[in-house]
């Protein structure tokens, strides 16, 4: 269901969507698909706490992030299993996650030694005073790969500022957004302040469109980031909107070759390489072969599972799958093939096994294109410049 006004409520659509675990590919439960009604809703009664909540002093809006702070310590194992199991993370990196987000709450909590404004006399008889004021309603729009972190990246700073609240989480992974909300009315968060409306793109669209919806902070793809900002600017909103990245590392012959290899592996493959800092290419200068020769017998050695997780959806696999097919018809090497791995015990779930490919060469889709998977393609280069050269 979703959270509005601190209830669980059903929305009005009545639809609903599978929320599938990545490990073996059954569903774990059900998420509604609200519409653009659902999300009025949650604006009205995020409207109508905002008088209250804007006017509660600082301090004792900055217990609640610290109460919140205490139960998510509390809960770290809950929190951690919810997490590993509808995003398909391993065990370690699902907590460090849950850690990570722990500590956005502690950056947030800061904000009272930020925030205290100041006074400029700039003239005789004139002075100029800075104040910091909330908007109002504000949102948050929020990616599969990291749903228990992301969000606090933005609640923090946004309740303790103030503002009321509207959460839209990816409907692929709302458990631990869900949780966070009960977590916040334990915390004592007034009713109506956090509004949590599940769904897919008619929730979006409805929450970007909104005219009483002040700012919308947004994780994603570069392609819906773009998209997203466009429209919501449109409408005069604030609009934070982040999108996907390219990495490249650089790895020359006189690199200490172990810690090299088990940090680009590392690199590529954590989170599954669902992640916006994960490395994707690796240009290799001169002779590193003793190097790659290291980072495929770690990649091998990787059991998925237990040292690398799950891909969040079949169709995420069958991309991956897809960047991999193509360098290879264009005449890429592959040194490592993670397409088809047989996972003991977890044949139905969504897996590609780490990847690297040689002999890629600049203008390949996979060489420019974010694959967010465990895909490294290495791109020969003779020298330095030619490496800090390519884009």
């Amino acid at each position: 269901h979703n959270f509005i006004g601190g209830e669980w409520c059903a929305p009005q659509g009545g639809k609903t969507l599978d929320v599938l675990n990545p490990r073996h590919g059954k569903a774990m439960g059900t998420v509604e698909d609200s519409t653009s009604a659902d999300v009025e809703r949650a604006v009205e009664a995020a409207t109508a706490a905002f008088p209250g909540w804007s006017n509660t002093p600082l301090k004792e809006r900055v217990q609640v992030l610290y109460r919140l702070k205490t139960l998510m310590e509390e809960n770290l194992e809950e929190l951690t299993w919810l997490l590993s199991h509808e995003n398909g993370k391993t065990y370690d990196e699902a907590k460090a996650s849950v850690l990570k987000g722990i500590e956005c709450i502690e950056m947030g909590i800061s904000l009272p030694n930020m925030i205290a404004g100041e006074q400029l006399d700039v003239s005789r008889g004139v002075n100029c005073e800075t104040t910091f004021a909330p908007l109002g309603v504000v949102a948050g729009i929020i990616p599969f790969n990291f749903p228990t972190m992301v969000p606090l990246w933005m609640l923090p700073q946004a309740l303790i500022g103030g503002n009321t609240f509207v959460l839209k989480p990816s409907e692929q992974v709302p458990y631990g957004s869900m949780r966070l909300a009960e977590l916040l009315r334990e915390a004592g968060l007034p009713n109506g302040v956090l509004n949590i409306v599940n769904g897919s793109q008619e929730a979006v669209e409805a929450i970007v469109d909104h005219p009483e919806i002040k700012a919308v902070g947004f994780v994603g793809s570069t392609r819906v980031a773009k998209i997203v900002y466009e429209r919501g600017s449109k409408t005069g909103k604030r609009m934070l909107c982040l999108g996907g990245a390219k990495n490249h590392l650089v790895v020359v012959p006189d690199a200490n070759a172990e810690l090299t290899a088990s940090n680009v592996v590392a690199s590529f493959t954590g989170c599954a390489g669902q992640r916006c800092m994960a490395a994707s290419v690796m240009l290799a200068v001169g002779d590193v072969d003793p190097i790659i020769e290291k980072m495929m017998s770690h990649a091998k050695d990787m059991e998925l599972g237990k040292s690398m997780g799950a891909i969040n959806s079949p169709e995420s696999v069958e991309r991956i799958n897809g960047y991999i097919n193509d360098a290879e018809a264009q005449g890429a090497t592959i040194l490592v093939d993670g397409r088809s791995p047989n996972v003991a015990n977890a044949e139905e779930g969504f897996w590609v096994g780490p990847t690297i490919i040689d002999n890629v060469t600049p203008d390949m889709p996979l060489a420019r294109q974010e694959v967010f998977g465990p895909v490294l393609a290495i791109v020969r280069v003779k020298t330095l410049d030619e490496a800090i050269a390519i884009e």
